[in-house]
């Protein structure tokens, strides 16, 4: 991936939610990690994020079996709303911009309302799988992630 070059975003809307580019990461190959963006997710013409989102841009076989391409939170007091949702559609032409047609999103069993996330962007849930015990998640507690697949074309 060191060929590999950043887009520059203007902030995405939807109308209701903004997403605007916070970070980029250039992805470290010796350590498997690929380049990413981070966005932070906003009310429209308020300053502080009310969450977040990421795109990792690449296909290694740990991001496509457990870390996934897409990681997002919101916080607490603004859930309930689809922003996850709304913000993960937002970002769907930055993976397309990269040449991504299909990105794996990755979850906790119990974690209802990821699931739910996904359900809500049209992803197929494929399987749930067990973490290697050498990966930094199983160190952290989780001992499974379900899979979800989704194509954006």
């Amino acid at each position: 991936m060191s060929d590999f070059e950043f887009n520059d975003y203007r902030p995405f809307t939807d109308g209701e939610i903004e997403v605007v580019v916070r970070a980029r990461y250039p992805g470290n190959e010796q350590r498997g990690l690929v380049p990413e963006y981070r966005f932070d997710v906003r009310l429209p013409g308020k300053p502080e994020p009310i969450g977040g989102v990421s795109l990792r841009v690449g296909n290694t076989r740990h991001l496509v079996m457990y870390g996934g391409h897409i990681g997002y939170g919101v916080n607490e007091e603004y859930r309930g709303h689809r922003y996850a949702s709304r913000a993960c559609s937002l970002i769907r032409q930055v993976a397309l911009d990269h040449g991504l047609k299909t990105l794996w999103i990755t979850c906790n069993p119990d974690n209802l309302p990821s699931r739910r996330t996904c359900e809500i962007l049209g992803c197929e849930f494929i399987e749930i799988v067990d973490l290697p015990e050498d990966t930094d998640m199983y160190r952290a507690g989780d001992r499974q992630k379900c899979r979800y697949r989704w194509d954006l074309e």
